[in-house]
């Protein structure tokens, strides 16, 4: 309980700070430093110190000592970015107006991926590491190794960047179904992914996109997912109407979080046969929690995210997406913070459960659950439909493990090979 003296000072200092008379600010906030070890009152004293200092060494100081006790008070650590020069003042916005979407008169620097010895095409193949080129079969190894740093999610939320709807590349829209994808470089035909329309690009649209941290690459080819396809729907008894087409190749964007925290809890149990009052206190470290960025297969696309080993994709290389399309991500990173945050919550009444048992009247506070650092990757997958009873089915297989997930009819029927094969 903060004693009543003291809670007097600091709000002498916080008004003073806030009417610019520095002098009679410095000297309330000094003292509350000097006569409590509160920590929430020491927390704003801290704070304010530095808001008030015109030194950078001593403001610096007094934002080391505000995160030493709190490290994610947002102010305090937009404050020392900006001393160490990695935010800008003129890009943080204000919340209670966030930007419009970013519009669409933004240059585009498009890369085509040839080849050094014949200056033929090269394309990624499914192998997990090369370029290859179409003509004399050059192969080049782009970039590798691991993402260092993850993006700080308290930061970027302070910009644009944590707000923008899908956001510069060149961005390919089908008719057919709306969906829009990462226009392969300078390419000027192109063959949706999900309905396999097919077009000649007459007009791209640019936009201002959120640049993937990370890629897994496809590691085998068509004619390999096909295979998988076949023997799925073989142990599944499935005969579709009419032709089944080969899968279709593409990279789908995940949001992923890092969540640390502590999250106390209380409620009851009942052991030997009474109701007993329990308690305790969750230390979390989630690493990782992925969220599909995409809105049509996000339901399947989340039966497959534990089979990649998101934590070690390699760093983001545009030459991995040369011949293959990329979903433009439909779901910005506010948005999906909030779901990764649910989704901590749903582990930790799981965690809490499977170590006490089944508790009665569980109550928790997440005010302390806090999202430390974010990611966007492009995982590799091979889509396809088919269709059954006049109702149309989709499947998603793993473009790294080869697993198959896709909406089953309530009756199947087996057969149907050769059509997949040759297609």
């Amino acid at each position: 309980m903060l004693d009543e003296n003291i809670k007097l000072l600091l709000w002498d200092g916080i008004y003073a700070a806030r009417e610019g008379k520095k002098d009679q600010a410095r000297r309330a906030l000094e003292r509350v430093t000097s006569l409590t070890s509160n920590h929430d009152a020491l927390v704003d004293a801290f704070y304010w110190l530095s808001k008030i200092s015109d030194d950078p060494a001593e403001k610096r100081h007094f934002l080391e000592n505000t995160l030493s006790l709190d490290l994610n008070h947002p102010e305090a650590r937009r404050e020392l970015a900006i001393l160490d020069g990695k935010l800008k003042p003129d890009e943080i916005v204000d919340a209670d107006a966030l930007p419009e979407p970013a519009s669409g008169d933004q240059t585009v620097v498009a890369r085509r991926f040839t080849c050094p010895k014949c200056g033929g095409r090269m394309s990624y193949a499914p192998d997990g590491r090369t370029l290859v080129c179409e003509f004399c079969q050059r192969a080049e190894m782009p970039k590798s190794g691991l993402v260092e740093d993850e993006q700080d999610f308290i930061l970027a939320m302070a910009t644009v960047k944590g707000h923008r709807e899908p956001v510069a590349t060149q961005v390919f829209r089908c008719q057919g179904c709306s969906a829009d994808f990462i226009l392969p470089p300078q390419e000027l035909t192109a063959t949706c992914a999900f309905c396999g329309s097919q077009y000649v690009v007459a007009v791209e649209e640019q936009r201002q996109l959120v640049i993937p941290d990370a890629i897994i690459p496809m590691a085998f080819n068509r004619k390999q997912a096909a295979w998988k396809l076949v023997k799925w729907v073989e142990k599944n008894k499935i005969q579709p109407q009419g032709k089944v087409e080969a899968p279709r190749g593409i990279y789908l964007p995940v949001w992923t979080f890092d969540i640390v925290g502590e999250v106390p809890w209380n409620g009851r149990v009942y052991r030997n046969k009474q109701w007993v009052a329990v308690s305790g206190q969750e230390v979390v470290h989630y690493n990782d929690i992925p969220i599909p960025a995409c809105k049509d297969l996000a339901d399947l696309l989340k039966q497959t995210l534990k089979e990649y080993d998101l934590p070690t994709a390699p760093v983001y290389d545009a030459k991995y997406l040369s011949g293959w399309p990329a979903e433009v991500y439909q779901l910005a990173m506010a948005d999906a913070s909030l779901e990764a945050r649910q989704s901590a919550v749903r582990n930790i009444r799981q965690e809490i459960a499977s170590k006490q048992g089944m508790v009665d009247s569980l109550s928790y506070a997440t005010s302390s659950l806090h999202i430390a650092s974010f990611k966007l990757i492009l995982v590799p997958l091979w889509v396809t439909v088919y269709f059954f009873d006049d109702e149309k089915y989709r499947v998603l297989i793993n473009g790294l493990t080869g697993s198959v997930h896709g909406e089953m009819p309530k009756r199947g029927f087996s057969g149907w090979l050769d059509n997949l094969i040759k297609g």
